[in-house]
């Protein structure tokens, strides 16, 4: 959960979450859709998936217990270097390195390492320093990289690091060089790319209208409100034709790089959907689906509008 998203935003969610699935085996056992619904609203849905797929794949292979082998570890959907080295630290003592971007910045800074921390070159050197630190320490290599991780989240900052503050600074080579601001480079943003979305309330009965995404690689199978592209041609077989009535809400939404202002406006179907991506849900139930925030957002706004609004069909 923690993989691009602060800890602040995960930890609501990881408590609903280990509430929900408190061992490997009943989130293994778990439809995929439950562990999507229950992940909602929290982004890069791929890594519930990996997570799901792991979970079985350990009960499969492994008797249902996290194995304690790099190659086994690395087998496993969704975990790479840095988590296996995690795991194998953390849960089981073992003197394996970790390198997220908390410890890279540190390592960098502390080293000197002027090469963007992915690059490859100053990959290899980063891990092979967080190598040598965990195989030299006296202290639990669990702590030991969790102590390299707090370090760059609290002391060590990508911008205005308090030298003062840390326990190393006197080693700090960047410190010493004044350029502990600098370093490591900045990563180059992706340009922001602006869209816009058309999305139809078509309401029926207390429930609404939804339709679950096609396999695209962004939010695979997840539920939304169905999207009316403006000006199109008319609809593929299955689906259906909405007519669009007066715009209820504006919503700005970010995916990653993506700015997406989405326009919501009423709905009235002027052909029925078939097949199994469209569902009528009432609000409550729509809530339980996997969505993603934009649904949650849609609802909690529908729920401040006067009742006039949410009474037209």
């Amino acid at each position: 959960m923690l993989q691009q998203t602060t800890v602040k935003a995960v930890a609501p969610y990881y408590r609903r979450f280990v509430e929900r699935f408190p061992t490997l085996d009943s989130l293994a056992q778990a439809p995929l859709r439950e562990v999507l619904a229950a992940w909602s609203g929290l982004g890069y849905y791929r890594r519930a998936r990996s997570l799901h797929a792991a979970a079985r794949v350990v009960r499969a292979r492994h008797g249902g217990r996290m194995p304690a082998s790099r190659d086994a570890l690395l087998a496993l959907p969704g975990i790479g270097r840095y988590t296996a080295g995690a795991i194998l630290s953390l849960a089981f003592g073992r003197r394996e390195p970790v390198v997220d971007g908390n410890v890279a910045r540190v390592l960098s800074r502390l080293l000197l390492v002027r090469d963007d921390p992915r690059s490859s070159a100053a990959q290899e050197r980063l891990w092979g320093a967080a190598a040598a630190l965990v195989k030299a320490s006296a202290v639990s290599p669990g702590d030991l990289n969790q102590a390299l991780m707090e370090l760059g989240a609290t002391v060590c900052t990508p911008a205005a690091p308090a030298c003062g503050a840390c326990p190393v600074s006197a080693a700090c080579a960047a410190r010493a060089a004044g350029l502990q601001e600098t370093i490591p480079v900045a990563r180059r943003r992706r340009k922001t790319v602006r869209l816009r979305r058309t999305l139809a309330l078509v309401r029926r009965d207390g429930r609404l209208l939804m339709r679950r995404r096609e396999e695209t690689g962004l939010m695979d199978g997840l539920w939304e409100f169905p999207e009316v592209a403006v000006g199109a041609g008319s609809a593929r077989n299955g689906e259906p034709r909405i007519a669009l009535g007066r715009r209820l809400m504006t919503l700005l939404h970010t995916i990653t790089y993506r700015r997406i202002e989405v326009r919501i406006h009423e709905g009235r179907l002027l052909r029925e959907p078939r097949g199994p991506a469209y569902r009528w849900a009432t609000p409550k139930t729509a809530r339980r689906l996997p969505t993603s925030s934009l649904v949650r957002k849609t609802l909690d706004r529908l729920g401040a509008l006067p009742r006039d609004d949410l009474s037209r069909d």
